[in-house]
């Protein structure tokens, strides 16, 4: 029986996705220059600055919980655990660049709501890759080829939209850049959405104890992983 697990990365991807493109048609049509525009710029005025904001601060936590279980599901099943690690430490940065996304509009700080974006879609990138690597190289129930040659294609078609992207901006050619911008999203919101593949196989648990023994040793306080007032993850 599948995880129930299996859920959140669907649910992720699509409230993020519907999100956005509710911004998109609540925001005025007559400050844009083109059709569809810049994300931040359909973001830009109320109503759209505050769905905007929900949006990007639910996505938040919900990614970090992604990230999260993603990490505990490979934990003891890499040789590298650095790079289990790296990933987790990634896109949690990503996670609070889509925070300063949603709580610094772009009409109050355009500086810092950029500086947000940049680390949004930078780190959700490089995460993207060591995701990809990490699929083919634990080869989780026999399905990290297939599921790692498809998230290969992914990256590799947002590495291409992203430099695009970020061609045309500095180059002024906004309708196009905005449209790219788009296509750019959804593929990374397709990519996280993946994640169902692998949850499926796992169920998490949260552990809470009311009361334990006090340890004698530190090593034994480290190696119980589920002592008191502790709240922990365990995929059996």
């Amino acid at each position: 029986m599948w995880s129930p697990w299996v859920l959140l990365p669907l649910i992720y991807s699509v409230f993020t996705t519907a999100g956005l493109w509710l911004v998109y048609h609540v925001a005025p049509t007559d400050i844009w220059y083109f059709d569809p525009p810049y994300i931040g710029d359909a973001a830009y005025t109320q109503p759209g600055s505050c769905i905007f904001g929900g949006v990007m601060n639910v996505s938040a936590f919900m990614g970090f919980t992604i990230a999260v279980l993603r990490y505990r599901q490979l934990k003891h099943r890499m040789d590298k655990p650095w790079l289990n690690i790296s990933s987790l430490v990634v896109f949690s940065f990503a996670c609070v660049g889509m925070l300063i996304m949603g709580n610094v509009p772009f009409s109050v700080n355009f500086r810092i709501a950029r500086i947000g974006s940049y680390m949004t879609f930078g780190l959700t990138l490089l995460f993207c890759w060591m995701q990809t690597y990490i699929t083919l190289k634990v080869n989780l129930m026999n399905e990290g080829r297939k599921v790692g040659f498809i998230r290969f294609l992914l990256s590799a078609s947002i590495t291409v939209c992203m430099i695009i992207y970020f061609y045309l901006m500095f180059q002024n050619f906004d309708r196009s850049g905005a449209r790219c911008e788009w296509v750019l999203v959804m593929l990374l919101l397709v990519f996280l959405g993946m994640f169902a593949i692998e949850f499926r196989h796992d169920h998490f648990y949260i552990e809470y104890r009311e009361s334990c023994e006090n340890p004698s040793k530190m090593s034994e306080m480290l190696s119980d992983v589920s002592k008191s007032n502790c709240v922990t993850f365990v995929n059996p």
